[in-house]
């Protein structure tokens, strides 16, 4: 089988399909570059322009259906138009959008969020995660009174903070020092080399765009013990994987870490960011405090925002809740991975809960690079694959469970998978 005439194919009947998206994107690239205000949605022929959304359902220009199993990159964890959270937005906006001043919801979102991170005993809120680790960074800095930031390439904390092929051109200029995931021996390497001038240790607890490589607890605990030894603040980048477990992927490590980001989900599916962390790291930003830092941002306390996210985390996503919603994803995982094996391919699904990532490798992936970069023909034939069938994913493999699928929704999609494999297995063996 020649996967590349399979994908022609896929690709020549997907532009067939969706005539309304192809016309809209081509609009669009009159007014933004590419057509595109967001890269990570941009694919080759053209992107889909998605019309409407409900429960765990998406409808694009052309008027296909979709089942999201990417659940706006983890931002989506109520799906689409959710009850609760329509009603908490509409009772914020009945109140005024702008209020110029504290609020009534503010302190009760923060409490919700400090009982579920006892790392976190004080936090401010900021309109995303990329704004969040940006502050942490800048706080561990004027702490330690030091400058360097250990990161490791596959990483991703923002769109000024990617190193998915070691340092981005539009990074931020930090001191950065690039280590290998989940290697202890060249971390300690480097901690060691750069020790007086390290601030933080800035890491995921799993490389979530960098292709869910789960970060090995014994990986995780070394950088506590490290940053402890040498003065340096441990960083939790929990963007994605704080929706992992009750109190995050650092709960169930058992990992208290200095300070830990956070987005997406907290917020209600809303623009929503927040960093914390240790009393004393927190308290530079204290406005009684002569000579504190300062800490802007017109809508780091917007109603709408702050009101989505109470009711999502006291109505909806209870400690209950995600404990069983990501047994849900292990099991879904763990049922795609038997049916990889038994075909005798070389695909798996990497990840945690309700979230994971195809590969098209059968070998442990410890860093991004264990991952071979010829799987993308593999991935791509799976993204148009999966759309045609009704699932809508990310093309490079990611996939995002959401609140609103049901049992038989998880049903469909191993079904999917299993036509894919029985389509393309012959040039999907190792």
């Amino acid at each position: 089988m020649n996967l590349d005439t399979e994908l022609s194919q896929l690709r020549d009947a997907y532009v067939a399909r969706h005539p309304q998206s192809q016309s809209r994107y081509q609009a669009a690239t009159a007014v933004m570059p590419g057509g595109n205000t967001r890269s990570v949605l941009y694919y080759d022929p053209f992107p889909l322009a998605m019309a409407r959304g409900e429960g765990a359902r998406l409808w694009d220009a052309d008027g296909h259906p979709y089942l999201d199993f990417l659940g706006e990159f983890t931002a989506g964890l109520y799906g689409h138009s959710h009850p609760v959270i329509r009603e908490a937005i509409q009772a914020a906006l009945d109140g005024g959008i702008n209020l110029t001043g504290h609020n009534l919801l503010e302190a009760r979102l923060a409490q919700l969020v400090t009982s579920r991170f006892p790392s976190v005993q004080r936090l401010r809120f900021t309109n995303s995660g990329t704004e969040a680790n940006l502050l942490a960074i800048a706080a561990a800095k004027h702490f330690t009174g030091r400058q360097k930031i250990l990161v490791f390439k596959g990483g991703y904390h923002g769109g000024v903070l990617t190193f998915a092929a070691g340092h981005s051109p539009i990074n931020v200029p930090h001191d950065f020092v690039l280590g290998t995931y989940n290697d202890q021996a060249g971390t300690a390497a480097l901690v060691a080399e750069h020790a007086k001038d390290l601030a933080a240790i800035l890491v995921e607890p799993m490389q979530g765009a960098g292709g869910c490589i789960v970060g090995r607890p014994e990986f995780l605990a070394d950088l506590r013990r490290l940053a402890t030894e040498t003065g340096a603040l441990l960083v939790f980048d929990e963007v994605m994987t704080s929706r992992l477990a009750p109190g995050g992927r650092q709960a169930a490590l058992g990992i208290a870490p200095d300070m830990t980001t956070l987005g997406k989900y907290i917020g209600g599916g809303m623009s929503f960011g927040a960093f914390g962390g240790r009393q004393d790291v927190m308290a530079l930003f204290d406005p009684r405090a002569p000579g504190h830092l300062g800490h802007a941002g017109t809508f780091n306390n917007n109603v709408m925002t702050m009101s989505a996210g109470i009711a999502g985390l006291s109505q909806i996503y209870t400690p209950e809740a995600a404990v069983a919603f990501n047994a849900r994803g292990d099991a879904l995982r763990e049922r795609l991975n038997a049916t990889a094996r038994a075909r005798g391919t070389r695909l798996q699904f990497t990840g945690l809960g309700t979230l994971m990532n195809l590969h098209a490798t059968p070998g442990e992936i410890r860093h991004c690079d264990d991952i071979p970069a010829a799987e993308q023909i593999v991935k791509d034939l799976f993204f148009f694959h999966m759309l045609a069938q009704g699932f809508y994913v990310a093309r490079r493999g990611f996939i995002v469970l959401s609140l609103p699928l049901t049992d038989e929704d998880l049903d469909r999609f191993h079904g999917a998978f299993e036509a894919f494999v029985d389509r393309y297995g012959q040039g999907l063996q190792p």
